[in-house]
């Protein structure tokens, strides 16, 4: 999980301020027997320890001066936009992608080459001929996380096709340790782990998609950003 954002540049300061986080949630076998891609946080992590997640994290500074190979699709660039003070479309699916290849070793992109200087996060990815593509990525949900939790994240959500991760999707030898027990979960047994709430509620929708397909007609959006929980819908 990155460190920092654009806006919030010393969390430590205040560790509940209200960050940008970008998740994504790997499909595979779509068709057949659908899976998700999901691992366990550590024991002693600050933020929902033990549980089950899809990989993610919050948006780093960086990730705002990183271009993208190829651009979000119109739909998913104009929901990433409402609702939002500073509104960073690109830099909320670069970082979803760098998370992923932190979390789990896997690569999101296409072949090419990136300019000099690489940053030090994507070094690796870089290094194994890849630059980051959004190309195959949705935005299918948003959530905020409420008040009076010890991390507070504004947290959006993309899905991704399996197919287009570049690379043998069992190798997760490239991951970092944040996650543990990296393993494709089946859809319909997910529940059987133990999974925050949110987690539940966007399988449900990875679900409902399945069924009626992509783009979603709307995103769903939890908006804990007041005392008042909020349920809302970017179109």
């Amino acid at each position: 999980m990155g460190e920092t954002d654009a806006r919030v540049q010393s969390p430590e300061l205040d560790k509940t301020a209200l960050r940008d986080a970008a998740t994504v949630i790997v499909l595979r076998d779509r068709d057949t027997a659908p899976k998700v891609l999901m691992g366990q946080r550590g024991s002693k992590a600050a933020f929902m320890p033990n549980k089950f997640v899809f990989p993610g994290g919050a948006v780093d500074a960086d990730d705002h001066r990183i271009a993208l190979n190829t651009p979000l699709r119109e739909v998913c660039d104009a929901r990433l936009r409402q609702a939002c003070d500073n509104p960073a479309p690109d830099a909320m699916v670069i970082a979803a992608i760098r998370e992923l290849w932190e979390e789990t070793g896997l690569i999101l992109g296409q072949r090419g080459d990136w300019p000099a200087p690489v940053p030090a996060d994507w070094v690796g990815f870089a290094e194994r001929g890849y630059v980051p593509d959004p190309g195959g990525a949705y935005f299918i949900f948003r959530a905020i996380t409420p008040k009076g939790r010890p991390r507070r994240f504004d947290a959006r959500f993309f899905l991704v096709d399996a197919d287009r991760i570049a690379g043998d999707l069992d190798d997760f030898s490239g991951a970092q340790d944040e996650l543990s027990h990296l393993q494709w979960v089946p859809l319909d047994r997910a529940r059987e782990f133990d999974l925050p709430f949110i987690t539940e509620v966007v399988l449900g929708e990875v679900s409902q998609i399945l069924t009626r397909g992509l783009p979603p007609q709307s995103v769903p959006f939890f908006d804990n950003s007041t005392d008042l929980s909020h349920f809302k819908r970017l179109v």
